[in-house]
Parts: C-alpha cells; structure tokens; sequence
C-alpha cells in the first residue's frame, strides 16, 4: 500500500471496506469518534485475516495506530488491508483509510493507517496453526 495524500484512492486494489459514518458516529461537533473507527478498522483487517486462516481469527494486537487526519460525518471512508506476515498461528495486517470529502468536489485524504495481529483460533477458541497456502 501506499502513503498517497494525491486526491485518489489507491489504485488497482479494492478496499475490503467502505462505509459512511452517520451523526450517532461523532460527537456534537460532527468528529467522527476514534473508537468507532478502531472499530471499522479492526473488521477491515480481519477480512484478510480470515481468508487466510480460512476460519475463526482473533484480534491479539494493535500494534500501532495513528489517525492523521480528522473524520467527519458524511466522508466516505474506503478501508484498505494488506497482509504483511504470516506466523504459525498469526497473521498482521496492515490498513489504511481514506476519506473522499465533498460530493462534488471529491477531496481525498488519508485519514488513518493502523497495523493489528490476528491469530487463527479453533471452535474453543484456542489457537491454531495457520492451513498451508492453496497452490
């Protein structure tokens, strides 16, 4: 992935998702809540994860979290998430959110880049090792 700030989103990739947070997402003064964006970005990371430990994944570290600009109601965020190591039983990912801003006028922003671990955990919920890669 990359570290664009250039009004577009990252090209030849597909976010893994997109979603538009409402007013009950902010606070009075139309902030988005950081909370509920560690939220959407924890699901985002964990779609990659999942695909890859072909079931169950949870999360066990965030290991960095920055938010580099603010959110706001009505920005249209695109999520981002890239596996960037693999373990025995855990997978990292990296993600990165955008926000196009104005309608019509389509400003894009990188708002947030995060990187969380995952591990591959069985119906008790006890880790386990990660299947091999399909060839």
């Amino acid at each position: 992935m990359t570290d664009q700030n250039n009004n577009q989103l990252p090209p030849d990739t597909m976010p893994q998702l997109r979603v538009m947070p409402m007013p009950s997402d902010a606070n009075v003064h139309g902030d988005v809540f950081g909370g509920w964006i560690m939220a959407q970005v924890d699901i985002a990371g964990s779609l990659p994860a999942t695909r890859r430990a072909n079931g169950r994944v949870a999360t066990i570290a965030v290991n960095s979290f920055l938010f580099k600009q603010p959110v706001f109601v009505g920005d249209l965020l695109s999520f981002y998430a890239e596996i960037v190591k693999v373990g025995n039983t855990s997978i990292t990912v990296n993600v990165e959110v955008y926000a196009e801003r104005n309608r019509l006028q389509t400003e894009v922003v990188k708002v947030t880049e995060a990187t969380l671990t995952y591990v591959a955990t069985d119906a008790q919920r006890k880790p386990r090792q990660l299947p091999p890669l399909a060839s």
